[in-house]
């Protein structure tokens, strides 16, 4: 006989353990979304801040996507090789890059904008659409207080 361990009460009790929990499943689907269009979160954070706010340096990337300069020059090699972006010298400063979203990149950024899409609706299937909302207003105002601090 199968005997199945229940989780303590203190720690279900507790939402930063909650959050942890579903942040492990929340990775993982997208994750997956992600591989199924040939993808990964590195190159949806990059992506959307070219699409979002234009062109701009892979240092200012890194910035905006909080992401370290390393896997920001892995992600924008990949990136580049599959014809997503386009890196040209900077005219003012010949030592950095002006990263370009490309055409087929705006393409591949709808097609994992769709992935994703999949993923929260798999993520958040038990909530109401009314309790989407909610949670995802709640956890923005925690993220923005915690980023402030």
């Amino acid at each position: 006989m199968l005997v199945v361990e229940k989780t303590p009460s203190r720690l279900t009790a507790k939402p930063s353990w909650l959050l942890g929990q579903v942040a492990v499943h929340a990775h993982r689907l997208a994750s997956d979304g992600f591989g199924e269009v040939g993808a990964r979160g590195y190159h949806y954070r990059i992506l959307a801040a070219l699409d979002e706010f234009g062109a701009a340096s892979q240092a200012d990337l890194g910035r905006r996507c909080n992401m370290d300069r390393s896997d920001v020059v892995a992600a924008l090699n990949e990136l580049a090789e599959q014809d997503f972006v386009e890196r040209t010298p900077d005219p003012d400063d010949r030592r950095r890059n002006i990263v370009t979203l490309t055409k087929a990149g705006r393409r591949q950024l709808q097609h994992m904008d769709q992935a994703l899409d999949k993923v929260q609706d798999d993520l958040l299937e038990p909530l109401a659409a009314k309790d989407r909302q909610t949670l995802t207003r709640l956890l923005a105002q925690l993220l923005a207080h915690h980023q402030r601090g």
